[in-house]
C-alpha cells in the first residue's frame, strides 16, 4: 500500500495564492471550521467527484460567534485534520490564522448583509451569525478562485443563504449540497456532539425522532412540536415548518422542518423534507438506513436540487 501523500499546509494567502496558480483544471473547495468528522469526509469525496483539485478550508471564524458561544472552546484540531484530508486525497488545506484573513481586525472588515432572510430562525436565535458566515464564505471563494463549493444541508439555512449570495452577487460559484450524515442512532453528525453526555445525547434523540413522527403527519409542525415537548432534558430555541427555500409554508405542498434545540449548554441543529397538506400522502415511504458516506457516493452523481425532491430521515436528504 502507497504512503499517503500529504496535502499541502497553507497558512498565508502568499501561500494560497502560489499553489492555486498551479492548479491546471476546475477546483471545488469544501469550507470547514475543522475539527473534521465523517460529514466534512463525505464532502470531500463528493467535491473529488466534481473537480480536478480539491481545497479544504479550517478557519474557526470570529465573525459568526456572538459573546457568551463557545469560540474559543470551539475544538482546533489541524493535526488530525490535515491527516482526515490526506487519506480523502485532499490537494490542500487552506488554514489561516485570524490576522491573515482579516488584517484589519474583525471590526474593521466590510460585511456581507445577508437580507432579511438573515434574520429568521438562526439569525433570529443568534444575531449577526448569517453576516458572519457570507462575509467570511465570499472571501473564501474569492481567494480560492473556486469552482464548486460544498455545504451540507444538516445546515439548511446556511446553504440557502450561501446560494442566495452566490446567486445575488453573480459570483458564478456551483454550490453543492452534501446530505446531512448521520450516527448510528440517527443524530445528525456535528463538531459538538463531542460535548453531550450520555444522558444528554439521549435526550437530543428526540430531535431524528420528531423529525420521523412529522415526516409521517399532515400537520409536521404540530407533530414535531408534541415529541420535542415531551422530552423534559431538552429546551427548544424553534421548531418551524417553511418552503424549501425559506419563504413562508404552503397549505399544501413542499416545506422543509427546520429544528434547534438545547441538549444540556449543547445547541443542536437539525432538519428534513417534509409534506405539508395532502401532499405528505404522496411522499416517498420512510427509510431506515443512516446516510454515511459510502451510500452517498454510490447513490449521488448529478447536483442536489432542493427545491424538488422530498425525502426522508435516513435517506440522503435528510
Amino acid at each position: 500500500m502507497s504512503p499517503l501523500r500529504p496535502p499541502m499546509i497553507a497558512h498565508t494567502l502568499d501561500d494560497l495564492r502560489r499553489v492555486r496558480e498551479s492548479m491546471a483544471g476546475t477546483v471545488a473547495v469544501v469550507p470547514t471550521m475543522g475539527a473534521l468528522h465523517e460529514g466534512h469526509r463525505t464532502h470531500m469525496r463528493r467535491a473529488r467527484q466534481l473537480a480536478d483539485h480539491v481545497i479544504v478550508t479550517v478557519f474557526v471564524n470570529p465573525l459568526q460567534f456572538r459573546p457568551g458561544e463557545d469560540f474559543e472552546a470551539y475544538p482546533r484540531t489541524l493535526e488530525a485534520d490535515a491527516a482526515a484530508c490526506a487519506e480523502e486525497g485532499v490537494d490542500v488545506v487552506f488554514a489561516p490564522s485570524e490576522a491573515e484573513l482579516y488584517p484589519r481586525g474583525r471590526d474593521a472588515v466590510t460585511r456581507v448583509i445577508p437580507g432579511p432572510a438573515g434574520d429568521l430562525f438562526e439569525g433570529a436565535s443568534r444575531p449577526g451569525f448569517f453576516t458572519g458566515v457570507l462575509t467570511v464564505v465570499a472571501k473564501l471563494l474569492r481567494l480560492t478562485r473556486a469552482h464548486i463549493a460544498t455545504f451540507g444541508e444538516k445546515d439548511y439555512q446556511q446553504l440557502a443563504m450561501v446560494r442566495r449570495m452566490v446567486d445575488d452577487l453573480h459570483l458564478g460559484v456551483h454550490i453543492e449540497a452534501i446530505p446531512t450524515v448521520r450516527e448510528s442512532d440517527g443524530l445528525a453528525q456535528s463538531s459538538r456532539n463531542v460535548y453531550l453526555s450520555a444522558a444528554e445525547r439521549a435526550s437530543a434523540l428526540a430531535i431524528p425522532r420528531a423529525i420521523r413522527v412529522a415526516q409521517s403527519s399532515p400537520q409536521p409542525l404540530a407533530a414535531a412540536q408534541k415529541v420535542l415537548e415531551a422530552e423534559p432534558g431538552l429546551r427548544v430555541d424553534y421548531v418551524a415548518v417553511t418552503a424549501p427555500d425559506l419563504e413562508p409554508a404552503p397549505s399544501d405542498g413542499e416545506g422543509r422542518l427546520l429544528i434547534a434545540a438545547f441538549a444540556g449548554s449543547t445547541r443542536l441543529i437539525d432538519n428534513a423534507a417534509v409534506g405539508v397538506g395532502a401532499a405528505w400522502r404522496t411522499a416517498e415511504p420512510d427509510g431506515d438506513e443512516t446516510m454515511t458516506s459510502s451510500t452517498y457516493a454510490e447513490a449521488s452523481s448529478d447536483p442536489v436540487d432542493l427545491n424538488r425532491r422530498t425525502t426522508h430521515i435516513g435517506d440522503r436528504d435528510a
